[in-house]
């Protein structure tokens, strides 16, 4: 593979113009592909496999009239103080709306009068107006949009509270300014590490690039495959961070290269031959993590997978070709002035971070063990505590008339009036149809924490029935999950007695079931990608211990990423300072989400600081050398390269979308403790106290496993090196290597 790499890498150089008029008109045609393509329709929530999700489709088939998936709205009024929404006037004012909102467009399907229907509170204090819906929240024109907020506007201005609630409100999340303080903290960082504004801003224009074809091409294919907008802003996140971070590999190397004395083209070759190989192992693990979220079979998380995963093999592809290409354009600028100098005048370099660093830890292996493994515990203790959901409008920030809506149902009429339950009782196999659905209503009234039940409303061909549950507690709170399996566990006793089957759907129940097949999912999935790891770390590093503890580490970190997430999103700690309003359970998709995504960024980690390590022991290094000669060429580049990556998900944080927020925390978190503790500090003491141990591997197994060949060591004798790489003989007395980000 080096071979191959190293030959690519010299044609990018070589044919740079040609290599960036083809990424050009990629990110052109992708960018018209964007602009000329239509709306995203409906990216239907479904589950698979799910009693939800059963009902739903039930629903859909029994009562036709009905759009099961439509789009549903509440405009809540509230009476001002000392005044009821039944007096004369404010029914007036009620009642306008209500006309209003019935000709404000044709995608309405239906209007109820609150006087009419009974969605007046008890105290006369609030009353709201159900609006639904042909067409689902993502297939409603701005029109349609306007017209809902210009219903309440004259009831408004009579001194009446308008609020709007419902999927019908959807907009695209925002990420806000934060972001781009994510890129231009990674713009610091690269100035610094590199010491050259043209070596910093090759990483970020050529990862900018990749992230431009991959979310636009995602926009222009979000009506076919039916993307939402929360697919493309996590590809964005992800593609970005890894952008610059293969980027930044690329370049570092190809400075090493040039710092001992090799022509540009050359230079370029090696780079992507050695760098790049590592690149392309990082890269592809990180594909197979995303791609393999399809295994959990929820359609919504395997599309955002195969998305993510699309914009990580663009960013590799970029890093192979378009950042050799530029390197070429760039010249010697990319060594930067200071660089340049010293490479003429080359002087005895000082031991640098990476080396103290790693001569301390070999000093005290059993306390940086123990400091490391214990603080993570410390953290990973509130993951005990992880209740998992979805967010609902009640997570949104209190600014949005949705939240506003949300919270003046709950106090007119309860907390669980937002989140309702729908009861489908199929009675084609029941002798007496009437006389169950009376039975299921019955049970389901006398089950604790129900607040109120309403008559069964029955289909045309009379086989099916719906009934409406409103619980007492919050949508999202575990008393209204206990009530779903209460109803269930009723469900399946009044089937043997009647025949008539009991399902129970709704946002909230599909919630429930969502966060239980996420649940259920999480530790296949985890095994799927700790033994995944396990072998492919044993075919680069050619050892059994390296990627146990590899895994291990990285089980670590995600345990105590999920445990910080805990203590903020749902115990709410330091939650004014990420913009946490309202706390509750961490969202469903996210921990298996983040294992997916950390593990790829883990294993980059650990492949570009600890090949290096490896490199050095085979070309006769003792253990503890070796360690330090990884910690040289690889800790200033790797910390850089975590740093960014905390940076750009960090700047997803100011995101109004709870999901993306909490997703953007998350991975922040992870990268922090997984790259500082578990790489820079775990790692070195376990390969300290390991020694020679740590690099063997059974006779037997070494024959099986096939050589990729990732440090390039292949290609160093194909092209003949006569110098050792450590010896410092091609690196002006070792000086250029120790102030280089030399090998990675």
């Amino acid at each position: 593979m080096a071979t191959f790499l190293y030959k690519l890498g010299r044609f990018a150089f070589r044919r740079r113009r040609f290599v960036a008029l083809i990424w050009v008109a990629l990110l052109a045609l992708a960018g018209f592909g964007a602009a000329s393509a239509s709306t995203a329709a409906s990216s239907s929530f479904s589950i698979p496999g799910t009693e939800a999700q059963r009902a739903f489709d039930l629903l859909e088939q029994r009562f036709p009239g009905v759009s099961a998936d439509g789009a549903t709205a509440r405009v809540v009024f509230k009476a001002p103080e000392g005044h009821r929404m039944t007096d004369p006037e404010n029914k007036a004012q009620v009642s306008k709306a209500v006309g209003s909102l019935k000709s404000g467009s044709d995608q309405v399907a239906s209007v109820a009068d609150p006087y009419t229907v009974g969605a007046v509170s008890k105290d006369g204090s609030t009353a709201y107006v159900a609006v639904s819906y042909k067409v689902s929240a993502m297939e409603l024109t701005d029109e349609t949009r306007d017209a809902l907020k210009d219903g309440g506007h004259a009831a408004q201005k009579g001194g009446l509270t308008v609020e709007i609630g419902g999927d019908a409100l959807l907009v695209i999340p925002e990420t806000g300014a934060t972001e781009v303080i994510g890129v231009t903290v990674a713009a610091v960082v690269l100035v610094i590490t590199f010491g050259s504004l043209v070596a910093a801003g090759l990483p970020l224009l050529t990862a900018l690039i990749g992230v431009g074809i991959g979310v636009s091409t995602i926009t222009a294919l979000a009506n076919p495959l039916g993307l939402d907008s929360t697919t493309s802003i996590l590809a964005m996140m992800i593609g970005l961070a890894v952008g610059i971070d293969y980027a930044l590999f690329i370049v570092s190397r190809y400075r090493a290269e040039l710092a001992e004395g090799r022509e540009r083209e050359e230079a370029a070759g090696r780079a992507v031959g050695t760098a790049g190989s590592a690149v392309v192992f990082a890269g592809l693990t990180v594909v197979i993590a995303l791609v393999g979220l399809a295994v959990v079979n929820i359609p919504i998380l395997t599309k955002m997978g195969f998305a993510a995963a699309g914009t990580v093999v663009i960013a590799v592809l970029v890093a192979l070709t378009l950042v050799p290409a530029m390197m070429g354009f760039a010249g010697k600028r990319v060594m930067g002035r200071k660089a340049r100098k010293a490479a003429s005048e080359p002087v005895e370099a000082k031991p640098n971070m990476g080396t103290r660093w790693a001569r301390f830890v070999l000093r005290k292996p059993v306390w940086v063990l123990l400091a490391g493994v214990i603080g993570l515990g410390v953290v990973a203790v509130p993951a005990t505590s992880l209740e998992m959901g979805l967010p609902d409008e009640g997570s949104q920030p209190t600014s949005s008339t949705q939240r506003r809506a949300y919270d003046l149902l709950s106090d007119g009429f309860g907390p669980g009036f937002n989140g309702p339950l729908l009861v489908v009782v199929d009675t084609a196999d029941s002798s007496d149809g009437k006389t169950a659905v009376k039975q299921v209503t019955d049970e389901i009234s006398g089950i604790r924490g129900v607040a109120a039940v309403t008559p069964a409303q029955f289909n045309k061909a009379g086989d099916t029935a719906m009934i409406t549950v409103i619980p007492k507690d919050r949508p999202s709170s575990t008393e209204t999950e206990d009530v779903v399996h209460a109803i269930r566990d009723a469900g399946a006793d009044i089937k043997s007695d009647t025949g008539a089957k009991v399902l129970v759907t709704g946002a909230t129940a599909m919630n429930i079931d969502f966060s239980q097949k996420m649940n259920d999912a999480l530790l296949p999935y985890l095994a799927l990608v700790v033994g995944l790891a396990f072998l492919l770390l044993m075919l680069v590093f050619r050892s059994v211990l390296v990627p146990l503890k590899a895994a291990l580490g990285f089980l670590l970190s995600v345990v105590a990423a999920l445990g910080a997430v805990v203590a903020v999103f749902q115990w709410g700690w330091l939650g004014s300072l990420f913009g946490v309003e309202q706390t509750g359970p961490i969202m469903s998709m996210m921990p298996i989400f983040m294992v997916g995504v950390v593990f790829g960024l883990a294993m980059d980690y650990e492949v570009f600081l600890v090949t290096r390590m490896r490199e050095a022991y085979v070309h006769g290094e003792k253990p503890g050398q070796a360690i330090v000669t990884g910690f040289r060429h690889g800790a200033r580049v790797v910390t850089a390269a975590a740093v960014i990556m905390m940076a750009v998900f960090a700047g997803f944080i100011g995101s109004t979308e709870q999901m993306v927020k909490m997703i953007g925390f998350s991975l922040a978190i992870a990268v922090f403790f997984d790259a500082f503790v578990v790489r820079m500090a775990i790692v070195p003491a376990v390969l300290a106290l390991l020694g020679d141990r740590a690099w063997s591997l059974p006779r037997w197994l070494d024959r099986l496993l096939p050589n990729v060949d990732v440090e390039g060591e292949g290609l160093r004798k194909q092209l003949g090196d006569s110098t050792d790489p450590q010896d410092g003989s091609g690196h002006g007395g070792g000086a250029e290597g120790e102030r280089e980000l030399s090998r990675v």
